[in-house]
């Protein structure tokens, strides 16, 4: 918590999280800096599909997050200073087999249990909705609240209305080193120099573990690489986005998606052209995109979609995802270091997650407490975590 003459954060990462975490700091009236190594959303908010699906995230707390995270995008679309490509669309988890259908029957029912609006749906019921899901499906659960956003925008409306309220952003940037005195942060070296503040947050996705070591700190983030591919602008195909059962299992539990392929996730942007994807693959930080992993997705969303077999691939890119073992983003204060604050992790939900995040890191640095407790998403929940030898520099 800040005290009143300590006005100054510094949020290391230019990504959509980073970008959150300084606009709704300097909402809150406070001297912000924000430190980028690149540019704004030169990483994985630049490089993933702009999801913002409340199906995709597990029963209980991390469903109860995005879903205060998807209350905050009207908002926003009023409030930030460009448009933000926001739609509430809908969404479906489309069911290919028996067995998932099964499966999402007991899944849906928790998520209604948390208080997600979500319907399972036959076949028929769901192309009547989106006409252009193939019949060989055996169904979908569908729910309206999901949507989707262009994320790159998002990350610079984010950016941009943090520095129409006074942040400082500082690109090509990269710090060095955390500098510390008895116990707490006192600012960052970087590449240009000294930066003091009173507070640090770890914002830097799939780079923050190397953050955590500047201070002895194990932070347990993988990249996880998602290939996709982009289709020609075309008329509207649907009116919603689509993620697959498999996605979930591939999401959540690698071993259920064994043999079967990973899911799917698509959708159509306002321009026309259709995301796919994606690939989960833990290959370390190889941005490379690979002939087997785009025909895998090529095919399986042309099972979902057919009529996608008529349209040109027009590009193809990879993005790193912050994937941590239990799926949850690591929020909140470090126990042992004063002012150094976590809000990475997030993996594929980031560009979802991403209002709430900033909401809450700025609520816990001025008022000491969250509206949405933290205690779920500290890093502390992962034992053995932390270096009890925390030196000073």
């Amino acid at each position: 918590m800040l005290a009143s003459s300590m006005t100054d954060v510094i949020v290391i990462g230019g990504g959509v999280i980073g970008a959150s975490v300084a606009y709704h700091l300097a909402r809150r009236g406070l001297r912000t800096t924000l430190v980028e190594k690149g540019d704004m959303a030169s990483g994985s908010s630049g490089a993933c599909d702009g999801l913002v699906l409340l199906q995709s995230k597990r029963p209980g707390v991390h469903l109860r997050l995005a879903m205060a995270s998807r209350d905050l995008f009207d908002r926003l679309t009023e409030e930030l200073p460009v448009l933000i490509e926001y739609r509430r669309g809908g969404g479906m988890v489309v069911i290919e087999t028996e067995e998932e259908f099964r499966a999402m029957e007991r899944y849906a029912q928790e998520q209604r249990e948390t208080g997600l609006e979500v319907d399972l749906l036959d076949i028929e019921a769901a192309r009547r909705i989106e006409p252009a899901l193939s019949e060989s499906l055996v169904g979908a659960a569908y729910s309206s609240l999901d949507g989707q956003v262009n994320p790159i925008a998002l990350t610079h409306a984010f950016t941009l209305g943090a520095g129409a309220l006074g942040a400082r952003i500082r690109t090509h940037t990269e710090v060095t080193g955390i500098c510390r005195e008895r116990g707490r942060v006192t600012g960052v070296e970087t590449d240009q120099g000294r930066f003091s503040a009173g507070v640090v947050v770890n914002a830097a996705g799939v780079y923050a573990p190397r953050v955590g070591e500047m201070v002895g700190i194990t932070i347990p983030i993988r990249p996880r690489r998602g290939q996709l591919l982009v289709t020609g602008a075309t008329k509207p195909m649907i009116t919603g986005c689509f993620i697959s059962a498999r996605y979930i299992a591939a999401k959540h539990n690698p071993q259920l998606a064994l043999g079967k392929g990973e899911g799917i996730a698509i959708e159509q942007t306002e321009s026309g052209n259709l995301l796919l994807g994606s690939t989960r693959e833990f290959v370390g930080f190889d941005l490379r995109t690979t002939v087997e992993g785009l025909r895998g997705i090529a095919r399986r969303t042309m099972a979902v979609l057919p009529g996608l077999s008529a349209l040109n691939v027009i590009r193809s890119f990879a993005g790193l995802r912050p994937y941590t073992p239990d799926g949850l983003p690591i929020l909140g204060p470090i126990e042992g270091l004063d002012g150094f604050i976590m809000a990475a992790g997030h993996e594929g939900d980031g560009i979802a997650l991403s209002p709430i995040t900033g909401k809450l890191i700025a609520q816990y640095i001025v008022e000491g407490r969250t509206e949405i407790s933290l205690d779920p998403f500290r890093l502390e929940r992962f034992q053995g975590s932390l270096d009890p030898a925390l030196g000073e520099n």
